[in-house]
């Protein structure tokens, strides 16, 4: 069977990084995820503590 199309109708953005290990990855991730929350990009922002 085919599978159904899937239909974007949210804004999306992928984001790929790349690093050593403890070069702020992921604080980077979380000052992106809360300045796009703080703006209405998204629902929530997410604590990477």
């Amino acid at each position: 069977m085919a599978k159904a199309k899937f239909e974007r109708n949210k804004p999306h953005c992928n984001v790929g990084t790349i690093g050593h290990v403890d070069h702020g990855k992921t604080t980077l991730t979380a000052a992106l995820t809360k300045v796009s929350a703080d703006r209405g990009w998204t629902a929530t922002s997410i604590a990477y503590d």
